[in-house]
């Protein structure tokens, strides 16, 4: 019971800074985040995800959740062949940069996850990610001064060297936010009463015609 006293009590310790290092409420760091994320994606925007290890796993599992629960375009570069061939090729602090440089445009989303806050694949990605005019959530742990904290739109630090207090506590601040938007009027998903997925109509016509072509 001790572990769960001691990370219930870290979670009333998260410290949450914007761009100009000024304090943050968590309330007003979620509510702010789900209100950019929901007003981009109006305009088209895309929310990627990126971290190693087990910050790689929030990230596929947030990135699922936001497109799932929130309908929205959400996706983390954690595919095997990708990494491995850029890890390769153009070496791993490259990793995440690479797909960045391709993929994102400017007004979408980056969350880098990182417990130390100082993996250089992350750190890279994420200034590419600010000169791309990406919005950047960044959470991070261990040292107070990492510099991945440096580096975001709005900062969320777990004051903890534990790698599994860190990772649980980014994780719930990752599911408040995708909770915060699945339940706000901006993003609404599509299940139906029993919780399956509805899709949008198809036009049986288009659907045959398809069939009788292939």
């Amino acid at each position: 019971m001790e572990y769960f006293k001691e990370l219930a009590g870290l979670f009333s310790k998260i410290e949450i800074r914007g761009q100009k290092g000024q304090s943050l409420s968590f309330d007003q760091a979620v509510s702010g985040i789900s209100r950019i994320i929901a007003g981009q994606a109006k305009k088209g925007a895309k929310v990627i995800l990126i971290g190693n290890g087990g910050s790689a796993s929030i990230a596929s599992h947030i990135a699922t959740d936001f497109l799932k629960n929130c309908s929205l375009a959400a996706l983390a570069f954690n595919d095997p062949s990708l990494i491995t061939c850029l890890g390769n090729d153009l070496g791993y602090e490259y990793v995440f940069q690479k797909p960045l440089e391709m993929l994102s445009q400017k007004g979408d989303i980056l969350f880098s996850i990182s417990s130390s806050g100082k993996s250089k694949n992350i750190l890279n990605a994420t200034a590419k990610a600010g000169e791309r005019g990406c919005f950047i959530i960044t959470l991070s742990g261990f040292d107070r001064d990492n510099p991945l904290r440096k580096l975001g739109d709005i900062n969320f630090y777990a004051p903890s060297d534990s790698y599994g207090y860190v990772e649980i506590t980014h994780l719930a601040i990752c599911h408040a936010i995708a909770d915060k938007l699945t339940h706000s009027t901006a993003s609404k998903p599509r299940p139906n009463g029993r919780g399956r997925y509805v899709p949008l109509s198809v036009n049986p016509e288009r659907v045959e015609g398809l069939t009788k072509n292939g």
